[in-house]
């Protein structure tokens, strides 16, 4: 699903090939803010934070095919990834971006996708995040106290 897209090339009248200028990370950003501002900034270099995590994590290659990571592993890696950052305060940073559930994961995902700025397979799909986890068992669950019986 999630691979950085690679520079598009193109050659000149006289052969010499030059690299188009990209879009940056920070444009993209602003030019989905203007359509859809569900979500912080914050949010989006989150998402790109986790995304080149879990691709460490799980020794994919740095490019090629190899290196697809599904909304499976990417939602994995945004737990480790959130909890290792920020702790017991993960959802309440999550929900301040705007973030209050895995659909809104791949709604960050694929909004990031439009703007080609990531990649992704014909399988692939936003849905693909729905039904994740819950995100009170797996952000604020491991510190809470041990209830005696």
């Amino acid at each position: 699903m999630l691979q950085a897209v690679g520079l598009p090339k193109q050659r000149t009248p006289k052969g010499a090939t030059f690299f188009m200028r990209k879009t940056t990370f920070e444009e993209a950003v602003a030019q989905i803010l203007k359509e859809d501002s569900r979500y912080a900034p914050e949010a989006y270099h989150f998402i790109r934070e986790t995304l080149d995590f879990t691709t460490r994590s799980l020794k994919k290659p740095t490019e090629g095919p190899g290196r697809h990571v599904s909304a499976t592993e990417l939602l994995e890696g945004i737990r480790q990834y959130a909890l290792k950052e920020y702790g017991p305060l993960a959802m309440t940073v999550l929900q301040a971006w705007g973030i209050r559930q895995c659909a809104d994961f791949g709604q960050i995902v694929f909004n990031l996708v439009n703007k080609k700025f990531l990649g992704k397979t014909d399988d692939d799909s936003a849905h693909d995040f729905d039904h994740g986890y819950d995100f009170a068992t797996v952000f604020r669950a491991p510190f809470e106290p041990d209830k005696k019986k």
